[in-house]
């Protein structure tokens, strides 16, 4: 016996998260004083334009076909001049993949070193798929089994027993049920026996429930997509088993310094248009240092190749640079003249660098006078990092 899953909100609910607060909702913030808004509401207008333009084949319960998919994320210029702006700036060929792979009975695997916007980039197909990017399992090391299966209202399994009412879905099981694309972040944190829940799902695409002797058969238009760091292997490492049911796609770095800058430069627009940060007109210039410095350390060789350096203990990844750019420029909307300058980046560099406070202090200052010091035009980041790190 199947069992089907309940929607779970009323057309009255989704009309409240489309339009705002009402009497029976208070609390709930409108769409436009959200901090961070869902990748479906964010870009909406995106996705709208790509939908009303799209004519080509859909895979069953798809917002959009895997052609529309691509462009969403990569970018492009549609027949009637709506731009779509880049989700992901990196190698096409990839996101082709990690689209095709959705469009079958595969799951999908993010992998990559921190900050190669995994996360980023399953939240933007989960969206551009099944227009809700918010079906998500976070792993941790105390992910329970009920986060990847269900779980039950414990006061109904008391008062009534087991039933239809008193088990809790959880966003696979309504993935499953409902033909959408269900997410799992940090995949390679979850405990090795919670992991191993999700092989007959993907393998049978079925979720037993034996205390109901019923199960939940995943309907067409149903995938996951889960990330995983590969720095973390060896604290949960993936079965042979599970692994076999994913199609593992690995996030590359950034390959230059112009494609990092780019990728910075928008994600810093967008994270200071959301905050209300005025735009710094000159900062493409600190955040060419920022992503030099990032790369040089990240490499152990200066980007002419003449130096080697030592590398500190932390990845100094784009996402790092990202918020230290973001950090740089609060200080120069605030405390400064608006333009960002090297003295509001300098401790946000010092911070992502000296993890531990022994040996990456002295890897930070080894760099500092054997490459920054002698570098031509960088006097006042050397001041400024000198200030910062005494």
């Amino acid at each position: 016996m199947s069992v089907t899953v309940d929607q779970p909100a009323s057309d009255e609910a989704k009309e409240d998260k489309e339009t705002g607060p009402t009497e029976a909702h208070t609390t709930q913030a409108r769409p436009a004083d959200v901090l961070r808004p869902h990748a479906e509401d964010a870009f909406a207008h995106e996705l709208a334009a790509l939908a009303a333009q799209d004519d080509r084949p859909r895979p069953q319960r798809w917002r959009l076909s895997p052609w529309a998919v691509a462009t969403y994320l990569l970018g492009g210029t549609l027949p009637d001049g709506t731009v779509i702006t880049p989700k992901y700036v990196g190698p096409r060929r990839i996101v082709e993949v990690a689209v095709t792979t959705l469009a079958t009975d595969r799951a999908l695997l993010l992998l990559g070193v921190p900050g190669t916007a995994k996360t980023w980039v399953s939240e933007h197909l989960a969206a551009a798929v099944s227009g809700d990017s918010t079906l998500l399992v976070q792993g941790t090391a105390g992910t329970p089994e009920e986060a990847v299966r269900y779980g039950w209202n414990y006061a109904q399994l008391l008062a009534h027993g087991p039933s239809r009412d008193a088990l809790v879905p959880s966003p696979v099981m309504r993935a499953m049920a409902e033909g959408m694309t269900a997410r799992i972040e940090e995949l390679t944190r979850i405990p090795a026996d919670v992991q191993d829940t999700l092989i007959t799902i993907l393998s049978e695409k079925t979720l037993p429930i034996p205390e109901l002797g019923q199960e939940v058969q995943a309907v067409r238009g149903f995938n996951l997509i889960a990330t995983a760091n590969d720095r973390d292997r060896g604290v949960n490492d993936l079965s042979s088993a599970l692994r076999r049911r994913f199609n593992t796609v690995v996030l590359p770095l950034p390959e230059s310094v112009e494609a990092e800058v780019d990728i910075v430069s928008r994600r810093v627009d967008q994270i200071g248009r959301s905050l209300d940060l005025p735009a710094a007109p000159d900062g493409i210039d600190e955040i060419r240092r920022v992503v030099t410095v990032f790369r040089e350390l990240r490499d152990g060789v200066t980007a002419d190749g003449r130096t080697k350096v030592k590398s500190p203990s932390g990845t100094l990844s784009t996402a790092e640079a990202i918020s230290v750019v973001a950090g740089g420029l609060a200080l120069a909307a605030h405390f400064g003249d608006g333009v960002l300058r090297a003295g509001d980046v300098a401790a946000g560099i010092l911070g992502a660098v000296v993890r531990d406070p022994a040996a990456d202090r002295v890897v930070w200052q080894e760099y500092l006078e054997a490459v920054v010091r002698e570098r031509d035009g960088w006097s006042d980041f050397y001041r400024a990092c000198r200030e910062v790190s005494a």
